[in-house]
């Protein structure tokens, strides 16, 4: 049996997805459906079963979960990195994991779980280090609380990775609305408005010039299923291109995706600018000190566990992702 908690969110869905078409035949996904909108990202899975997140809790800290288990995904977490009820992310991100990861240790089940790069705050340098984490918020510590609890642990389970994902864009994001990707806000601006809005500069960055490290789920899930693939692999590893992109890219990226579907040529960042297509906005008061204008994923250690997947770049992933989002509505 294998376990996707969060397996009707965002990247869970598509790790289930990988794992039926890999003929897994017995996936057990775990979440939350009171937001009933996910159902959607399981509808075309055929799965064995479908646990609640808190029955799943109560089972294994009770050690009544039915079945053996080989590994769990866990994707599950409050992702709203401006959410304000510290006492709810840290027992629904941490305290969760550590009942997870207990639950790992005395069953002899691998464990491949979300961590994030948030982690790293407003640090200059993004590799696996204590003294680049700087968190700016609950989500973000709540990660970097638990991966520093795996660090200290000398008995671990047979197999423990974490995966510090950077911004990861692509299918089956739809349910997370404003925490969507920027990828689908633009697709859905300009679909709508026919302009796309980025924030005015900021950080040292001239507008729309903030970068970020842009992954697509695609290559998220690559990375996951090869630590599954390779169980003698443990450790703490970045999941990002290792090549940042700005804002304008993926604006152009999505605008001259949406071009093409209708027969029109590819323009640039300037002509977009000039006609209105690209529109710059403030930055809110509420992300002011907590905002990352660069991310870019060390992949050191990635690529040394022996994982050689090849990233997507940002015109190409999100060419993929707007066609897909044409053809799902």
């Amino acid at each position: 049996m294998i376990v996707v908690t969060g397996g009707a969110g965002f990247i869970g869905a598509n790790i289930v997805e990988a794992l039926v078409r890999r003929g897994e035949s017995s996936v057990v996904v775990v979440d939350d459906l009171t937001r009933a909108e996910k159902v959607r990202n399981l509808a075309d899975l055929p799965v064995s079963d479908y646990m609640d997140k808190d029955e799943f809790r109560e089972a294994i800290r009770a050690e009544a979960l039915p079945g053996d288990v080989r590994a769990v995904f866990h994707e599950g977490a409050c992702s709203d990195t401006m959410a304000t009820d510290g006492r709810y992310v840290m027992d629904n991100n941490y305290a969760y994991s550590r009942d997870i990861f207990q639950f790992c240790r005395r069953s002899g089940a691998r464990m491949i779980y979300a961590s994030s790069a948030s982690v790293y705050g407003n640090s200059e340098r993004f590799a696996e280090s204590p003294e680049n984490e700087r968190p700016l918020n609950a989500y973000a510590y709540s990660k970097f609380q638990f991966d520093n609890f795996v660090r200290g642990q000398a008995d671990v389970p047979e197999q423990v990775v974490g995966l510090r994902y950077f911004n990861v864009y692509g299918y089956r994001e739809q349910h997370k609305h404003r925490m969507a990707s920027v990828a689908w806000h633009f697709f859905n601006q300009y679909r709508e408005n026919g302009k796309v809005r980025l924030f005015e500069g900021s950080g040292g960055y001239e507008a729309g010039e903030q970068r970020r490290d842009f992954v697509f789920v695609e290559d998220v899930v690559d990375v996951n299923l090869y630590f599954l693939d390779n169980p003698g692999v443990s450790g703490i590893f970045n999941v990002g291109t290792g090549a940042s992109g700005s804002f304008n890219e993926v604006a152009r990226a999505v605008i001259n995706a949406l071009r093409e579907a209708n027969g029109e040529p590819p323009v640039d960042t300037a002509a977009l600018v000039a006609d209105g297509s690209i529109e710059y906005i403030p930055m809110p008061e509420a992300l002011a000190g907590k905002y990352q204008s660069f991310t870019e994923a060390d992949l050191g250690a990635l690529r040394a566990s022996g994982c050689d997947v090849a990233f997507h770049d940002v015109a190409r992933g999100v060419r993929k992702y707007v066609q897909w989002l044409l053809d799902n509505g």
